[in-house]
């Protein structure tokens, strides 16, 4: 639930990697820039001009974590308001790790790490995440 930038219609094209290792963790960013600077999110980003939604996440996550994903299928869409007036649409991919797991905070995350529920709870996490993970069914595993 990244930062975006493709526009069209006043809508933010953008895509959010739902991620779990084999223990049932989530993977999660603290965000490093606005908006949402400092709270956890889930890694994502902009889709660039050119791009697909999948191919937007495999550079998205390996830049944000250094890892690479395999994206699956859409988990859902949701809608937040940009700090431009603008609408950033983010689908929500699932995604399995390929390759090493563990992750390393990049570009604009301050930090990069698995949660299992404890820690998740723990966590200040953007607007309405906690909501949205608990309406898919994605939240991590205790």
């Amino acid at each position: 639930m990244g930062d975006c930038a493709t526009v069209s219609d006043n809508k933010i094209t953008c895509v959010g990697a739902v991620v779990h290792d084999h223990r049932g963790r989530l993977l999660l960013i603290r965000r490093g820039q606005e908006p949402g600077r400092g709270l956890w999110s889930l890694p994502g980003g902009r889709v660039e001009p050119g791009e697909t939604d999948h191919q937007a996440i495999v550079r998205e996550v390996a830049e944000e974590t250094g890892l690479r994903v395999r994206p699956g299928r859409l988990v859902g869409r949701v809608e937040r308001a940009a700090p431009s007036g603008a609408i950033f649409d983010i689908a929500d991919y699932l995604c399995e790790v390929d390759g090493a797991d563990e992750p390393i905070a990049d570009t604009d995350a301050d930090d990069a790490r698995w949660v299992n529920a404890a820690d998740y709870a723990r966590l200040p996490v953007v607007p309405e995440l906690t909501e949205i993970l608990t309406e898919w069914g994605v939240l991590p595993a205790d």
